[in-house]
């Protein structure tokens, strides 16, 4: 979205933030509700914020995260249920948006006891918040959720789930580049196009194998030093991988930019140092605030608005609520593409960035839904 509360950066928004305000009075507030969950026996402390439920139920990642402070915490809920919102109605599902975090150091405080309380408080919503895997949760996790809660996606396949989504979050995001080549260049190939990559964990590493496997040139860089081995490793001579972020997006005859990390990627020091005639990338809320998607789009960068692009996990957990389809939920991710060509053709219809096509096109729907439900 192009109005931000603060960066997808859990814990970086140090200074108090005014949830309430937030929640009541601004622009990126209007949530339908807000759940504060503990339970003291397991260690629990976490945040359900539920932005809309005109589409559907509302659906969203469980985050679990050492936060700075609890407010921080509750304004990165918000926010990300917000995006949610948008995502799951520009990638067409019979979903509202939501989106849940638990406060805390996964390594040191997750234990199955908190996972279990976890889910009771999900389920005492009654279907109206239904959950999946996210930054410090994962599959396993998920099904501890599910024995709780039967309102849980994002399970493993022996217990009735689709697995890993971010294979298809990958391809979602493979198919934003190829949309965006064609708009930029009038060819989707990306062969020969130099790519960028930052953040090659849990989606990252999906990416790199659909550029290479199209005969890309790519960069990677990534905090984890075992994330950047893993990758050189698995396709040795031909993965470029350098020392930090900054290098990479400031290297020589870089066409596209993808941020697969954390958020607030986009901001007033990246921006200007960006070699690239393309960002599209899987992290959530790249815009570090409101603003940069002009400053991107003066600077003649063709920006593929985050939540697009990053459908295919979602699409992939909302499949699997009926009955989980690998090639169904391929076919519907592929849309990925035209979507993002549609937007881009909104922005050049309406004079606007595409994040603002996007977000316009998501809030006619979610307002068609409302005055049809009314």
């Amino acid at each position: 979205m192009t109005g931000v509360l603060v960066p997808d950066a859990p814990g970086a928004p140090g200074a108090r933030v005014d949830v309430l305000n937030t929640l009541f009075h601004s622009d990126q507030g209007g949530h339908e509700q807000v759940v504060l969950c503990q339970d003291r026996a397991s260690g629990l402390k976490a945040v359900i914020a539920i932005h809309s439920t005109a589409l559907g139920p509302a659906l969203g990642g469980t985050r679990f995260y050492p936060y700075a402070n609890e407010e921080a915490a509750v304004a990165d809920a918000l926010n990300l249920a917000r995006g949610m919102s948008y995502k799951n109605a520009m990638a067409g599902l019979d979903h509202g948006g939501g989106k849940a975090v638990i406060i805390g150091d996964p390594e040191l405080i997750k234990t199955e006891e908190l996972l279990l309380a976890y889910g009771r408080f999900v389920a005492s919503l009654g279907g109206r918040y239904v959950t999946a895997c996210d930054v410090g949760t994962y599959v396993a996790d998920m099904d501890a959720v599910a024995r709780e809660c039967a309102w849980t996606t994002g399970r493993s396949p022996e217990n009735g789930g689709a697995g890993d989504s971010s294979v298809l979050t990958a391809f979602g995001v493979y198919q934003g580049m190829r949309a965006s080549a064609q708009h930029l260049w009038g060819d989707p190939a990306l062969r020969g196009r130099k790519v960028g990559v930052a953040g090659v964990g849990k989606v990252g590493h999906h990416l790199v194998g659909h550029l290479l496997a199209e005969g890309a040139d790519v960069v990677v860089t990534d905090v984890r030093e075992d994330s950047v081995r893993r990758v050189t490793g698995s396709h040795p001579g031909r993965v470029t991988a350098v020392g930090d972020t900054e290098t990479l997006i400031r290297t020589e005859g870089l066409d596209i930019y993808a941020p697969c990390a954390l958020g607030g990627a986009l901001n007033d020091a990246s921006v200007p140092a960006l070699t690239a005639k393309v960002v599209c990338g899987a992290a959530n809320n790249q815009l570090a605030h409101p603003g940069v998607e002009k400053d991107l789009a003066d600077r003649g960068i063709l920006y593929a608005p985050d939540y697009v692009v990053n459908a295919g996990g979602v699409i992939q957990v909302a499949d699997e609520l009926h009955g989980f389809d690998f090639g169904r939920c391929e076919k519907k991710a592929a849309k990925i593409f035209d979507t993002t060509l549609a937007i881009f053709a909104r922005a050049k219809e309406d004079g606007i960035p595409p994040a603002a096509a996007a977000d316009r096109i998501a809030e006619q729907r979610m307002a068609a839904a409302r005055s049809r439900s009314h």
